[in-house]
């Protein structure tokens, strides 16, 4: 039974509607040379304004995100098409050879996540202590999962530390919202990726050689597009989704098959969306070897970067910000910690001399997981979406460790 909702618009194929004008009104304005629009995408991305505005119409009751079936249609189905046609063209040998930053800016981003647990506990509870008191410390250990890993660690922190269904939800709020709030940050500073690196003094060498080869190979192969490109490549990218989903449930059910005692489902082995966006990833790789890589030249990434702009919207309409002034003092909590983690990676990465590109997809592989890492990673270039997904991936891994040990911190504080 869908959700009772109170929004103007509850007709999915409007509110679809309504999301392609959006988009289409972003990219024509910020397509403007000159004017108003050419000085205000100066500073607002307009990646940015595509998250965005859903957003707005969502906090003003015109759509109402939570329920509308279209963000799972693109995270189930586009998603994975998008991750098979952005990797068709990539250089897997220069993607290897990134170098060793981006494990370590995504490790740090993990243990933000688990530093920045405890220091949000503490200040809260110094600035609003009926805020952390009683059972809120087992709320926490939720979000510890989700951002960590994603929504089956999430899952299994809510069974683990028997968290109070009603706590859960409020605590969902405070995932949803703050991780939005901060991927509008991350995709903020990608426009702003050259100050970043020249603060952080960052070697762009290898990125700049992958992205170098890929701009390359598209110009030597570039074309205009037929109705044979387009039906191609369409094919290649749902088939191979068709393709994952197919294989993702019989693995599913064959892992469920196994001993229980090797807790194959902490590192999220039981997770369908897992396995989906795993495999999708890996056709995509195995295709950028064979000739299906020439489709690049017909449009192939592009292609893929509009089906993720369609997930930008759909994720955004699922944010409320109206939510902000609800349970302040626990959405300030979130904020307290979100920060934490954000503060640390900007440290790690001036220590290191990281591009802002491994900070900001490191972060939101822990914070967004597969869903919108890629998103981030494309806002810098379509080619580099699949190290959101690879990051991501290992995160799904960690997740359940890392915030397990959150937990028993913050019951070890809260008692």
């Amino acid at each position: 039974m869908p959700p009772v909702t109170t929004a103007l618009i509850t007709n999915d194929a409007v509110v679809l509607g309504l999301l392609a004008i959006t988009l289409g009104a972003v990219f024509w304005t910020s397509s403007r040379t000159t004017g108003f629009w050419s000085r205000f995408y100066t500073y607002v991305p307009s990646l940015l304004m595509c998250y965005l505005i859903p957003a707005l119409l969502n906090t003003a009751g015109i759509i109402d995100g939570n329920a509308s079936a279209l963000y799972g249609v693109a995270r189930d189905y586009l998603l994975p098409s998008a991750l098979v046609l952005l990797c068709i063209a990539i250089d897997f040998g220069a993607l290897m050879r990134l170098g060793p930053k981006a494990i370590i800016m995504f490790l740090t981003g993990t243990v933000g996540v688990m530093l920045g647990a405890v220091v949000a506990f503490e200040a809260v509870r110094l600035i609003h202590p009926e805020t952390v008191a009683g059972e809120t410390w087992r709320g926490m250990t939720t979000v510890a999962g989700s951002w960590i890993g994603g929504g089956a660690n999430q899952a299994a922190m809510k069974e683990v530390f028997e968290v109070d269904a009603t706590l859960f939800g409020q605590f969902v709020a405070v995932d949803v919202l703050v991780a939005n709030v901060w991927m509008a940050v991350l995709l903020f500073m990608a426009s702003r990726a050259k100050a970043f690196d020249r603060w952080t003094g960052a070697d762009l060498s290898a990125i700049n050689a992958l992205k170098d080869r890929i701009e390359t190979y598209k110009a030597q192969h570039a074309r205009i597009p037929g109705l044979n490109d387009v039906m191609m490549i369409l094919a290649i990218g749902l088939g191979a989704t068709g393709l994952s989903h197919f294989l993702a449930a019989p693995t599913v059910a064959w892992i469920a098959t196994l001993p229980a005692e090797w807790r194959l489902q902490d590192y999220s082995l039981t997770s369908g969306f897992f396995w989906i966006v795993v495999l999708a990833t890996t056709i995509g790789l195995l295709l950028s070897f064979t000739r299906a890589r020439s489709l690049e030249g017909a449009g192939a990434s592009t292609i893929g970067s509009a089906m993720l702009y369609i997930l930008v919207a759909t994720i955004g309409m699922h944010m409320d910000l109206k939510a902000l002034f609800d349970k302040p003092f626990l959405f300030l909590l979130g904020l307290i910690w979100i920060a934490v983690h954000g503060g640390l990676m900007l440290l790690m990465a001036k220590l290191i001399r990281a591009p802002l590109f491994f900070m900001a997809v490191g972060s939101q592989a822990n914070i967004g997981g597969a869903a919108s890492a890629p998103v981030v990673a494309s806002a810098f270039h379509p080619a580099l979406a699949p190290v959101g997904v690879l990051l991501a991936v290992l995160g799904y891994a960690l997740g359940t460790y890392g915030a397990y040990i959150t937990g028993l911190l913050l019951r070890s504080m809260a008692t």
